[in-house]
């Protein structure tokens, strides 16, 4: 496992390692390290525990000679085998150059000078990104300088890919974002670097693989993208939806949430294939750094057995891993639980069946959290408390299965129920589905039990014991009762629409909780596949008993078109198309790049969204929030 720290539920994101992985930071730590290697020996001095990580994170520099800490209490801690020593030895280190293992190094580079005259002192100052690059330069190290991401983003057979957002930081006040870019193909090789200014307003963005491929000449790919987002405010989280469609007979269309920006030890929400599928998960590398062999594991869920990829993956890297060469003749509903060793973002799976494709992802598997007894008692305030929900579209069309998903390292047990709703908020169906181990392969088949389109909530039930940590997931499969088209998304619980608060709970988009209005992108799509959302109002406990919702018709400038109101009931739920909704016309004036943001101030809704095409081809995944 790399040797990193990422996130965390209480500091939240890691800068430092932002900085450290960057790609840029990677090509100029490469030449530092060559410098460092054709001088000879150097030391390294390591007053903020930044050694680590940076070594981690780039293998190819060379091992110092001694390794120096002014942390009393870090004395006799490794680094690539030399134990740590009191900086007061450095002058007697036996070498000329010293590394400072901190940006912004200059006063610290000043008192070693005074401690060590002789020595020639050089910092990670030669790691920065560009100063044209940084929104704060006052603050290296500020999280706005880091607002990165990577997408999945391929064109090859005939399928294509294309990245779909709007300049939300500019209603934090930005007033000039743009985007750097650098896509990576397979090998890890980078094969295009570009920036795209972003409108000055609120208005959408778009990056098609198929734009990129014809601008740069570039050969057939499926790799990644790496997106940083420059000049933000308020944000420093790059999100994105992000398409999968097909061109001259390919049918295969999904699509997919951002990826999560910090990697994590282990990854939960893959299913094991059905006989007549084949699942594929995209390995992607993060880092410049490669993955050794056998660092990327798959184990049945609850079998503690892992199996390692026995190849190592090279720096930015993406390597298709059929699940079935490790893990054969497991099938649905088994899952499947991912140790990524730190080495990735949130990874992409797709799943390969009688000639269509899906694309979803896999979700952060929680090593911070343990059970905690004081959920089972939050109903006296807050009513039922957490709350998973996802839609029932359709039945007379579609399908729907929920799996409930494990989704933090200590969850041995999952007590749960399942509550259907109509899409007037009227609870037409319970079903307690047990107190799951962690091992189990319950999949539920809503068919027989939801009679109409509305939405469904995983909820916490205790009658049979078990415990909980708030981090209750499910896997939703949706399926066409006409073509053999699919769809699959997860996500987890929150606490929703309660006065009451228990911690951070019920989240808000900015601020503190409770989390009580809405803001939702929903992109528009165009004349071959149309948009479409479903919108939920869920509740833990009585709220208001209709929602006040405004769709916005935004256009590529930001500007708004025209508006639009909806009264969703609580508990119920709404499908709305917005060519429906405004007309055609008014899309037209939108544009590719316009789309429609959903605002609700008395409540929290949440909501999936997704295109349909006339071929019966569809997505679904949850939509992002800002």
């Amino acid at each position: 496992m790399l040797d990193i720290q990422t996130f965390d539920a209480r500091r939240g994101g890691n800068v430092l390692y932002k900085a450290l992985a960057h790609p840029l930071a990677a090509e100029a730590l490469a030449d530092l390290g060559a410098e460092l290697r054709a001088g000879g020996g150097y030391a390294v001095f390591d007053p903020e525990a930044v050694a680590p990580a940076l070594f981690a994170l780039h293998p190819a520099m060379p091992a110092p000679s001694a390794y120096f800490v002014q942390d009393v209490e870090r004395l006799g801690a490794a680094l690539l085998g030399r134990a740590a020593r009191p900086v007061t030895e450095l002058p007697r280190a036996g070498v000329g150059c010293v590394l400072i293992a901190a940006f912004d190094a200059g006063r610290i580079a000043a008192r070693l000078a005074a401690l060590a005259p002789d020595m020639r002192f050089v910092t990670l100052d030669r790691a920065k990104i560009p100063d044209a690059m940084l929104t704060n330069r006052r603050a290296y190290l500020d999280r706005l300088n880091f607002a990165t991401n990577f997408a999945f983003f391929r064109d090859e057979n005939k399928l294509h890919t294309r990245v779909v957002g709007a300049n939300y930081w500019s209603g934090y006040g930005a007033a000039a974002v743009r985007l750097w870019l650098r896509l990576f193909d397979a090998s890890g090789a980078a094969i295009a670097t570009w920036e795209e200014n972003l409108p000055s307003g609120a208005g959408g963005f778009r990056i098609d693989s198929r734009e990129v491929r014809a601008r740069f000449g570039l050969p057939a790919f499926t790799g990644q993208l790496f997106i940083h987002a420059l000049g933000v405010a308020g944000h420093d989280v790059v999100k994105y939806a992000l398409d999968t469609y097909g061109e001259a007979g390919e049918p295969s269309l999904s699509v997919t949430h951002d990826a999560n920006a910090w990697p994590s030890d282990r990854y939960a929400g893959l299913p094991a294939p059905h006989p007549d599928e084949r699942v594929t998960l995209w390995v992607q590398n993060s880092h410049a750094a490669p993955i050794p062999a056998g660092a990327i594991a798959l184990d049945r869920m609850g079998r503690e057995a892992p199996v390692a990829l026995p190849r190592e993956v090279g720096a930015y890297a993406t390597v298709a891993l059929d699940v079935a060469e490790l893990l054969p003749g497991l099938h649905w509903p088994a899952q499947i639980e991912l140790r990524a060793g730190r080495h990735m973002v949130r990874p992409r799976y797709e799943v390969t069946r009688q000639g269509r494709t899906r694309i979803a992802h896999l979700n952060v598997e929680r090593a911070d959290l343990r059970p905690d007894p004081a959920i089972a008692q939050l109903s006296n305030l807050l009513g039922r408390g957490f709350l998973l929900p996802f839609p029932v579209l359709p039945p007379d069309r579609f399908r729907t299965i929920v799996q409930p998903n494990p989704m933090a390292e200590s969850q041995a047990t999952l007590p749960v129920r399942l509550d259907l709703f109509d899409a007037a908020g009227r609870l037409t169906a319970q079903r307690f589905l047990g107190n799951l181990p962690r091992a189990h392969d319950c999949a539920l088949d809503l068919d027989g039990m939801a009679e109409a389109a509305g939405h469904a909530e995983l909820v916490y039930d205790f009658r049979d014991g078990g415990e909980a940590d708030g981090w209750l997931h499910g896997l939703f499969r949706y399926e066409s009762r006409q073509t053999p088209h699919a769809a699959e998304c997860s996500f987890g619980a929150h606490i929703f629409n309660t006065a009451m608060t228990w911690r951070d709970e019920p989240q808000s988009y900015s601020g503190p909780p409770p989390g009580l209005s809405t803001r939702l992108f929903l992109k528009l799509g165009d004349h071959e596949r149309r948009s479409f959302t479903v919108l939920i109002y869920p509740a833990s406990a009585d709220w208001h008993p209709h929602s006040d919702t405004v769709f916005q018709l935004i256009g590529a400038d930001g500007g708004l078109i025209e508006e639009a109101r909806l009264a969703i009931a609580c508990r119920g739920s709404a499908m709305v198309f917005p060519h429906e909704m405004f007309g055609e016309p008014a899309l037209e004036r939108a544009g590719a790049l316009g789309y429609v943001l959903i605002r609700d101030t008395t409540c929290r809704l949440f909501g999936y969204h997704g295109l349909m095409d006339e071929a019966g081809g569809f997505s679904l995944d949850h939509m992002f929030g800002f």
